[in-house]
C-alpha cells in the first residue's frame, strides 16, 4: 500500500493492518487514544488513532475529522491533513516534532487570529461534539455568546461532576454562581473559528518551524477560549510572544485576562467530569478567580 493507493482506498487500511501489510510503530498518543507510527510501502509515514479497547463512540473519529477540515480550510495555522476517518481509526498526515522556537511562537500568534477572524455561521457547529473522551453540545446558536456558554460548554460538565462526587456541594455553588454572572463576561464579539481544545498538548511544534494544530474540538466559539487554554497545566512555551503577536494581528477587549479563568473553566470541568476528583481544585481555583475578576 502507498499513499495513491491510500487515497483511493481509505476503507482497505484495516483490512492491511490486521494481516500486518503495513509497519505499525506504537507512538505516544494522549490520554484518550491509542497511537501508531505506519510505513508505507512508499516510505511516506501516517498518524493513526484507534479507540484503546472496543469500538469508538459512535461519531468519535468523524467528529475530530470534521472539526480538523474545517480547521485547515482556513488556511493559516498549519493542520495535518485527514487521509482516512472510519468509525474504527483515524490516519493523518504524519509531522515531524522540532523545537519550539520564539520565531515559531510569533508566527503561530499571527496565524491563530487569521484562523479564528475566519469566523463560524454560528456558536456550535454543524458536527456532533466530543472534548477528550465526552460527547460536547454543539448544537448551533446565534448566540449571545454567554448564555450558549453557560448551557452548552459549563453546565454539562458541572452535572456530570457532581454526579459523580468529584466536586463538592460547595464546588458546584461557586461554578453556579459564575453561570449565573455569566452575560457579564465579555460575550458580544461573533463566533471565531476555534480549536477548541488548545491546551499545550495539542499544539505540535514541527520540524517546519511552524505549530501545527491537532486534536481539535473545532466549533464556533469565542476567540478568548483558545488564548486562555493555552495557559493550562504550565502554560505552552513563549506564551507571551504568541499573545503578543496575536494582539498586535486582532487586538482583544478590554479586561481579556481578568477572563482567562472563565474560559479555562471550560476545559477544567471537563477534567473532573472524566477524570474525577485530582482536578477539583483547579476548577475551584479557576471559578474562585472568574467571580474576582
Amino acid at each position: 500500500m502507498d499513499l495513491a493507493y491510500l487515497r483511493a482506498h481509505p476503507q482497505h487500511l484495516p483490512t492491511f493492518l490486521t494481516h500486518q501489510r503495513i509497519r505499525e510503530t506504537p507512538v505516544g498518543g494522549g490520554d484518550v487514544c491509542a497511537a501508531s507510527r505506519l510505513t508505507l510501502d512508499d516510505g511516506t509515514s501516517l498518524f493513526t488513532k484507534t479507540w484503546p479497547s472496543g469500538p469508538a463512540p459512535e461519531h468519535f473519529f468523524a467528529t475530530e475529522a470534521a472539526g480538523l477540515r474545517w480547521l485547515r480550510e482556513a488556511g493559516t495555522v498549519p493542520v495535518p491533513e485527514v487521509m482516512v476517518a472510519l468509525p474504527e481509526l483515524l490516519a493523518l498526515e504524519w509531522i515531524d516534532a522540532g523545537p519550539a522556537s520564539p520565531q515559531a511562537a510569533e508566527r503561530f500568534g499571527r496565524d491563530l487570529a487569521g484562523m479564528h477572524r475566519t469566523g463560524a455561521d454560528a456558536f456550535g457547529a454543524d458536527w456532533q461534539g466530543f472534548l477528550g473522551p465526552l460527547a460536547q453540545d454543539n448544537t448551533p446558536s446565534v448566540g449571545p455568546w454567554g448564555p450558549w456558554f453557560a448551557e452548552r460548554r459549563l453546565r454539562p460538565y458541572l452535572r456530570i461532576s457532581a454526579d459523580a462526587g468529584a466536586l463538592s456541594a460547595a464546588d458546584v455553588a461557586v461554578v453556579e454562581r459564575v453561570i449565573a454572572r455569566i452575560e457579564g463576561y465579555g460575550g458580544q464579539e461573533p463566533p471565531a473559528r476555534i480549536h477548541g481544545d488548545l491546551w499545550p498538548g495539542n499544539v505540535l511544534w514541527a520540524a517546519d518551524g511552524r505549530a501545527w494544530l491537532v486534536d481539535p474540538a473545532a466549533h464556533g466559539g469565542h476567540r478568548e477560549t483558545d488564548l486562555a487554554q493555552l495557559a493550562l497545566f504550565s502554560g505552552v512555551p513563549h506564551l507571551e510572544t504568541i499573545l503578543a503577536a496575536y494582539r498586535e494581528s486582532w487586538p482583544l477587549a478590554d479586561g481579556w485576562r481578568e477572563r482567562v479563568p472563565l474560559h479555562q473553566l471550560h476545559l477544567l470541568l471537563l477534567h473532573t467530569a472524566a477524570f474525577g476528583g485530582a482536578y477539583r481544585s483547579a476548577v475551584r481555583a479557576a471559578a474562585d478567580a472568574a467571580l474576582d475578576g
